[in-house]
């Protein structure tokens, strides 16, 4: 199990774009996912992951978005 839970500072910016309706799909989808791990006990599937990975090897996505999907990468399943 891994252990890592997310950070305040992500789950403000997550919860903001939650909120955000200029917010893009991937940047919800990815807000979503860092909220769920707010608990240390929940860890991003493998789709999630997966879609992270994209987006950080991608340069049309933003600090922001990299941001999220590099706190929902980070929580993932080790043994993946």
């Amino acid at each position: 199990m891994n252990t890592k839970k997310t950070s305040q500072g992500i789950g403000s910016l997550a919860a903001g774009i939650l909120r955000d309706e200029n917010a893009s799909q991937i940047q919800k989808s990815l807000a979503g996912s860092a909220l769920a791990q707010l608990q240390a006990s929940h860890q991003t599937g493998a789709a999630m992951e997966d879609k992270a990975s994209q987006v950080l090897d991608s340069s049309k996505y933003n600090d922001t978005t990299k941001s999220l999907a590099g706190s929902v990468l980070s929580q993932s399943n080790k043994k993946r």
